[in-house]
C-alpha cells in the first residue's frame, strides 16, 4: 500500500476537535441549549494542561469533567478552553488544550468522540529537559471527576442477532440509551 503523505488520520482528528471547539464556543456565548451537557476526558499530564496540584495528585493520568449545571467563566480560544468548576466545595480553574482531549461525550444525544493523545514525559533526572512521546493506550478507563452525583458513563453495547423464538425489541420497549461508538483506529492503516 502507498504511504499516506497527507496524514488524513491527523487531519480528521483535528477537524473533529474543531467540532468540540465550536460547541464549547457557542456554550461560552449562549449557555447550554436544552438538555445538552458534556463529559470531557483529558490527559492531565499533556502539554499546556493547567490544573491544581491537588487535582493532579488525585488524577495523575487523566480525568473527566462534567459541564452541566455548576461551571463558570467558560472561555474558548483556538487552542484551548478554560473553565471554573468546584471539586469538593473547592473552586478550581482548569485550562485544557484541545490537543489534550481524549474523549468528548454528550449523553443527551449519545454523541461521542474519542482521540489518540500523546503525552510528553520526562526521561530521567537530567537538567537538559529531554522528553519522549509516549502514547496512552485506548483501553484505559477514564476517572470521573464531577462536582455533583456521579452520572452513568457511556455504555458501549453490541446488539445480539435475533434467534428463532426470541422476541425482538420493538421501538417502544427497547433501551434507547445504547449507542455505537466508532473509533478512528478502525479506519487507520496498520503498520
Amino acid at each position: 500500500m502507498p504511504q499516506d503523505m497527507i496524514r488524513y488520520d491527523i487531519l480528521a482528528q483535528e477537524a473533529l476537535r474543531g467540532v468540540i471547539r465550536k460547541v464549547l464556543g457557542e456554550v461560552a456565548k449562549a449557555g447550554l441549549p436544552g438538555n445538552h451537557h458534556f463529559f470531557v476526558t483529558f490527559l492531565t499530564g499533556a502539554a499546556g494542561v493547567r490544573i491544581s496540584s491537588r487535582l493532579h495528585e488525585k488524577y495523575p493520568e487523566q480525568m473527566t469533567i462534567v459541564l452541566q449545571h455548576q461551571f463558570w467563566d467558560l472561555q474558548v480560544t483556538d487552542v484551548l478552553f478554560e473553565v471554573g468548576l468546584s471539586f469538593g466545595d473547592v473552586p478550581e480553574r482548569l485550562v485544557v488544550p484541545f490537543s489534550a482531549i481524549r474523549g468528548f461525550y454528550d449523553p443527551s444525544v449519545n454523541f461521542e468522540l474519542e482521540f489518540d493523545v500523546e503525552v510528553e514525559e520526562a526521561v530521567g533526572d537530567n537538567d537538559q529537559g529531554i522528553t519522549s512521546i509516549t502514547p496512552i493506550p485506548q483501553t484505559d478507563k477514564p476517572k470521573l471527576a464531577t462536582p455533583s452525583a456521579k452520572p452513568k458513563p457511556p455504555v458501549k453495547t453490541v446488539k445480539k442477532p435475533v434467534k428463532a423464538g426470541d422476541k425482538p425489541d420493538t421501538e417502544g420497549s427497547g433501551d434507547k440509551s445504547t449507542a455505537s461508538v466508532v473509533s478512528l483506529d478502525s479506519f487507520r492503516k496498520k503498520k
